[in-house]
């Protein structure tokens, strides 16, 4: 596609089946990242691709907010979100590489990853103008870190692409999209989703408190179980990175950047909750289809 004509059955955005749609809407959400060398870059903002995407959204948050469940209580907030995070009970795809996964089974896992990590923060960031104040300033600090203090190969999205190409996996953007489950889109989208707009921004900054919240113990367990499978270093490395760093980085997030935010604005404090569940509900689903795939 190269023009800009665009033709689309808009009511079977709603209607189609859900690995439908979320492919469906993943590719939207990519015209506004790097695009497709062949769709013209004018179709970012075509009013019938964006009413196709509001459609699709629809569905999606309609999902998502069905699945949550708010907790009992929100104060004293910073406390009650760490506990919360903590109680969300799931499967561990890093317990299970550290221990008991195959050679094959870790290589699943890291092109699963790489559709978003060959991004990393990029999402989070779309958040930087809609927040305010100390949480504005705190929230670049974090991304800073993540876009590598400054130094171009330390970008994290860098190190998981050099691991990739160490492992003989390909470290192309986007290059397994069509090989992975469901699941790792329907993550994705999540983050895009709540990126991209403002009224979401409070569950946008939730997801990013329980992503950090749930990433130090992980990412040592990824790194010591590709060690015992002699994968390469240099992808160990990307997650030993991420073993101090996002023990700050929770910290960050929580007391620093959402506890900011609903100072300012108590009304996004829902928010914040239904953001930290959808990233640790959405990581659940992921580790489940992986095991269960790997099971039958």
């Amino acid at each position: 596609m190269v023009s800009g004509e665009v033709d689309v059955a808009l009511p079977a955005g709603a209607d189609a089946d859900h690995e439908d749609r979320q492919i469906a809407l993943w590719a939207l959400y990519e015209l506004h990242y790097g695009g497709f060398e062949d769709v013209d870059d004018d179709l970012e903002w075509h009013p019938t691709l964006l009413t196709l995407r509001h459609q699709l959204e629809g569905v999606f948050l309609a999902e998502l907010r069905e699945r949550y469940v708010a907790p009992e209580s929100t104060e004293p907030f910073a406390e009650q979100l760490f506990a919360y995070i903590a109680g969300i009970d799931g499967p561990s795809l890093a317990r299970f590489v550290q221990r008991n996964a195959t050679r094959d089974q870790a290589l699943d896992v890291l092109r699963a990853r790489s559709v978003y990590q060959l991004k990393e923060a990029d999402p989070t960031t779309w958040a930087i103008p809609r927040i305010s104040g100390a949480a504005k300033v705190a929230l670049v600090e974090l991304q800073y870190d993540e876009y590598g203090a400054g130094v171009p190969d330390k970008q994290h999205s860098h190190l998981f692409a050099q691991g990739l190409a160490a492992c003989r996996l390909d470290p192309a953007y986007g290059a397994y999209v069509d090989d992975v489950p469901v699941e790792v889109l329907e993550l994705n989208n999540g983050l895009s989703f709540l990126g991209l707009h403002r009224r979401w921004r409070g569950a946008a900054m939730g997801f990013l408190a329980a992503f950090e919240a749930t990433s130090s113990l992980p990412a040592r367990q990824m790194a010591q179980g590709l060690r015992r499978l002699g994968l390469a270093e240099e992808m160990a490395y990307y997650y030993d990175e991420h073993i101090e760093a996002d023990a700050v980085h929770e910290q960050l997030a929580v007391r620093q950047i959402c506890a900011p935010v609903v100072a300012e604005h108590p009304e996004l404090v829902d928010d914040v909750f239904f953001g930290a569940f959808t990233c640790v509900d959405l990581e659940n689903r992921l580790a489940q289809a992986l095991l269960d795939g790997w099971a039958a």
